[in-house]
């Protein structure tokens, strides 16, 4: 189970009453209205979202096409890392017709699974609308994979097709495929064998290279160039297939982060991810006006959903700043192309704002995006709006698992609910916070596990696993999360934490984000993660890995001075750990990794 966007503070003082809000409306209810038409606080920690507007039921082709008419000339697509390419929406439409061709000539037919291996550009891009409107499923897959993880993805769900870049960063994909498939290079035969994936018959190959890459000698691989069939129009039997496609198909599976074990495979519908991506959009009140900057990897929901498919549903264009994320260039490419809207996890946020020469950028354009990932430091919300403009930046809060985002946080929320809670509940789903003992949804303001329920949650489940499946989703349909929670009275939540990274010291159960929180208002910190080592006589003591600000000394016991009379005594750090920004374990899309943090703790105690 995996989860980006698991964003919150743990402390709330709020007293004013909504409960839901009405998403996609004129209006945007502030809270003495919401007030005024709900006067009555919630019991009990259960939440509904609203209905008045009905979800969609197209498919995402069918929206997409939709869309292309509609906006025809517009700016729909912008790649400042392939020469600045610029593509209205009817030429997108075009490129995606073109691979749509390609595709169907070289056999693939609804419900095969295509693997998508690289790094953003405008193929990935393509490839995402292509496969929805032909029927086939897309996997993303996470271009930091070694080959064994990348073995192990194109085996669970059996990949027909993989399409891939040969390198990324420090990655040789071209080296990873010939460990796996024996000959992968020898040029002797032109079709694809592989006794490890015998599923796969077709490699795709987009040159990220500017023509410096050799084809040569490569068994059974195709360049994306040569894909591509130009047409005016697609033919009747593409046409034909499209018209049995349904909503509730298949169009994605995405991989969990796998931290703890193998990767599971999320099974994700049309319906899932295209009625998330309108109701995300709803939230940040996106039009065709606006144009969002995405450093977000694409093979993560973040990207794929919260960016792509939250832009398309309102007619807004994407930019694509650089292939991975690179803090100058992502502030260049807003000030170059006047963004209005930018996506990513606070610790991109912060390498942005803390680049020697962020003054010189002009990021006045800027009004929205999103803030997810881990805690937003209120010192950082507040940078946010003051230094980079996006004074109607918004929250999520969500999974993998659930199409991804459940809780958003309005664009009229004030600071203090934008760092403090993960938001209100979103339009057409529902969540409750249970006790993990009894599964009785406990009363507000006490925490529990989070469940959530409604249209988000995976149609498919974990691929070819109904036991995994079953483990996490019941009987009634709610979506165990593993997440503890609080929802308050208003029917705001904040998420404490996830229940196994809960330290209990004594008996005394520590949330590590609320000593994290502790230490981001201490001058000096610019990163924070807390986590529990084993002790002998306690069970579990609290350690603090800290990267201080540049020019700025932190020792040990400073830290724990600040500490004193902020937190509980038992919840203050025992040990201490100083790292540099750069060597914080993260994921790709910028989220530390506790368990690796854990390791490298007990490494260092000799635990």
């Amino acid at each position: 189970m995996y989860s980006l966007y698991r964003t919150a503070y743990p402390r709330l003082n709020a007293n004013r009453a909504w409960r839901t809000l009405l998403v996609g409306s004129k209006r945007q209810y502030s809270a003495v209205d919401a007030q005024q038409k709900q006067p009555k606080l919630l019991r009990h920690s259960h939440v509904v979202g609203d209905t008045s507007k009905p979800l969609c039921e197209d498919t995402i082709g069918a929206f997409w096409d939709r869309q292309v008419s509609k906006y025809g000339d517009r700016e729909a697509l912008v790649v400042k890392h392939e020469n600045n390419l610029r593509w209205s929406f009817r030429e997108f439409g075009e490129n995606v017709d073109n691979l749509i061709r390609g595709l169907h000539a070289s056999g693939l037919r609804k419900g095969d699974r295509v693997g998508v291996f690289m790094p953003n550009n405008s193929a990935w891009a393509t490839l995402q609308y292509a496969t929805a409107k032909l029927g086939l499923i897309l996997v993303t897959i996470n271009p930091a994979y070694r080959s064994h993880e990348l073995l192990q993805a194109l085996q669970l769900v059996e990949c027909k097709s993989l399409i891939l870049t040969p390198t990324f960063k420090t990655s040789n994909y071209v080296q990873m495929l010939e460990s796996i498939i024996p000959g992968f290079k020898d040029g002797k035969q032109n079709n694809l064998e592989c006794e490890e994936i015998p599923s796969l018959k077709q490699i795709i190959m987009v040159d990220n290279s500017f023509g410096s890459f050799d084809f040569n000698g490569l068994n059974g691989v195709t360049r994306y160039e040569d894909l591509l069939i130009k047409n005016t129009h697609l033919d009747s039997s593409i046409r034909k297939h499209q018209e049995q496609l349904g909503n509730n198909d298949i169009v994605n599976i995405q991989f969990t982060s796998g931290t703890t074990g193998l990767p599971k495979g999320v099974s994700l519908s049309h319906r899932n991810i295209l009625n998330n991506g309108i109701a995300i959009g709803d939230r940040m009140l996106l039009t065709e006006k606006d144009k969002i900057c995405i450093p977000v990897p694409l093979y993560h929901c973040f990207g794929l959903v919260l960016g792509n498919l939250a832009a398309m549903t309102h007619g807004a264009s994407v930019v694509y700043p650089s292939e991975g994320f690179n803090s100058a260039l992502t502030l260049k490419a807003v000030e170059e192309e006047k963004c209005t809207a930018l996506h990513g996890v606070p610790t991109m946020f912060i390498d942005e704002m803390n680049l020697p020469d962020f003054d010189k950028y002009d990021l006045s354009s800027l009004r929205t995006g999103i803030a997810a990932g881990s805690p937003v430091p209120i010192e950082t919300m507040k940078d946010l709006i003051a230094k980079m403009n996006m004074k109607d930046i918004t929250i999520c809060y969500g999974m993998t698992e659930t199409s991804p985002v459940s809780f958003q946080s309005q664009t009229t929320d004030d600071v203090e609910h934008r760092c403090e809670t993960v938001g209100s509940i979103h339009p057409h789903v529902e969540a409750k916070v249970i006790d993990p003992t009894t599964g009785e949804t406990v009363p507000v303001g006490q925490s529990g596990e989070l469940c959530t329920k409604g249209y988000i949650v995976m149609q498919g489940g974990y691929w070819n696993s109904a036991t995994q499946t079953s483990e996490v989703i019941d009987k009634d349909g709610w979506m165990h999360t593993g997440d503890t929670g609080i929802i308050d009275e208003d029917g705001y939540c904040k998420i404490i934490g996830r229940i196994k990274d809960i330290i209990i010291r004594g008996g005394e159960k520590i949330h590590p984000v609320e000593v994290e929180n502790c230490l981001f208002e201490m001058p000096g910190v610019q990163n924070v993660s807390i986590v529990g080592v084993p002790d002998k006589k306690f069970g579990e003591q609290v350690c603090a890995w800290i990267t201080p600000r540049e020019g700025t000394k932190l020792t040990e016991e400073s830290v724990k001075a600040f500490c004193q009379g902020q937190i509980s005594h038992y919840k203050i750090p025992k040990y201490v750990f100083f790292m540099p920004s750069d060597e914080f374990p993260k994921t790709v899309t910028g989220k530390i990794q506790k368990n690796i943090i854990r390791e490298r703790s007990k490494e260092f105690l000799g635990l």
